[in-house]
């Protein structure tokens, strides 16, 4: 058998001694039972898909009919695809993916694949969301939504560059290219990636199938953002290809500010991967060390953003639709108040954007 030339150097876990995790999973799940509610979306959850798929598919018709023109309504439309975009990836495909959105699979895996009509693919955003970042929140060698190259410096455990001084000013830019990155190469390098690692073979999963899919999906996309608008709006080239990366742009940042407060925080852990290594932490207690909620007294935040400022409420129950996860807070928050366990949940969206960027300057400093 050839052995991949790299590996992953696995920690496990500790076990859940003070009783919390058990406690917690029994409460969330009287909650349910009590009340006769599925776990799964609701009305409310298929309104919310309908209204933010179709902002971002009526967008692209209005664009490539030339029904905006070439002024500012044709820029104005760019924007709100944007943030179309990232509202589809924080509250729609983001459900399917982890499987929260129906108790259905193959609903599961339409609403998920969502994310190949905007760009993405929807299996290599699941290995590095679901399994690394998930299973590994903060953990240095693991998580990768902490390791974005050496342009960036999201944990003390990384290598200090000269450039990181300035990171806090020029992040903001990187952030913004976020989706662009996934659109064009991003899945090519993860899935040569996560082949080496010998991660698609852990998974059962085919690199050529895999691979495949990629291809397919990028073939399906350009022709559908690009293509037509292209031909059929009359406009010039240069000023569809601008407005697609204003659009990518927009749903960059827009996913940025809501996903990056959630973990790189100066109060939050920072664990070095090491093979072998048994965890002090339960799965648990690891995710209400490294996590923190905001903004989560605005409503209209909780709705656009999926719930992901009640991170973690997200990161304890990824499988329960995030239509649930205010009612669901007071439960965690007073179990981890019972069991001596950090609960943070104070900051405002504006405050979590400050502190983000206040622990982004200081992780620049030697």
């Amino acid at each position: 058998m050839t052995q991949a030339p790299f590996e992953l150097p696995t920690v496990r876990f500790g076990r859940d001694t003070t009783g919390f995790a058990k406690a917690l999973r029994e409460r969330v799940e009287a909650h349910f039972n009590e009340r006769g509610i599925n776990k799964k979306a609701n009305r409310q959850m298929v309104i919310k898909t309908l209204i933010l798929v179709g902002a971002y598919f009526g967008s692209l018709a209005l664009i490539l009919t030339g029904a905006t023109g070439a002024g500012w309504v044709f820029w104005a439309t760019q924007v709100i695809m944007g943030l179309a975009l990232a509202g589809i990836g924080m509250a729609v495909m983001h459900d399917g993916n982890h499987g929260a959105y129906s108790e259905n699979k193959t609903v599961n895996r339409w609403v998920g694949g969502v994310l190949e009509l905007v760009g993405g693919n929807s299996e290599m955003w699941q290995i590095q969301h679901n399994v690394l970042h998930h299973t590994f929140t903060n953990i240095d060698g693991l998580d990768e939504d902490i390791n974005p190259g050496p342009l960036l410096r999201f944990s003390p455990l990384k290598p200090l560059k000269p450039w990181h001084k300035f990171q806090h000013y020029y992040c903001w830019f990187f952030y913004g290219l976020m989706t662009l990155i996934w659109a064009t190469f991003k899945d090519f390098v993860a899935i040569n990636r996560y082949h080496k690692l010998g991660l698609l073979k852990r998974m059962g999963k085919s690199y050529k199938e895999l691979m495949t899919r990629i291809v397919l999906a990028k073939v399906v996309y350009y022709p559908l953002v690009l293509g037509l608008p292209l031909v059929f709006s009359g406009l010039g080239t240069g000023q569809i290809l601008l407005g697609w990366f204003l659009m990518h742009f927009v749903g960059g940042l827009t996913l940025a500010l809501v996903f990056q407060p959630a973990h790189v925080m100066e109060d939050h852990d920072y664990v070095p991967a090491e093979k072998g290594a048994v965890m002090e932490d339960d799965p648990m207690s690891h995710v209400l060390k490294t996590t923190c909620n905001f903004g989560v007294n605005s409503n209209a935040l909780t709705w656009y953003s999926g719930g992901l400022n009640h991170q973690i409420e997200h990161h304890l129950f990824p499988h329960i639709c995030h239509v649930h996860y205010a009612d669901l807070a007071p439960i965690v928050k007073e179990t981890a108040k019972e069991f001596g366990l950090p609960y943070r949940d104070e900051t405002s969206f504006m405050g979590a954007i400050r502190l983000h960027t206040a622990q982004l300057r200081q992780l620049g400093q030697a």
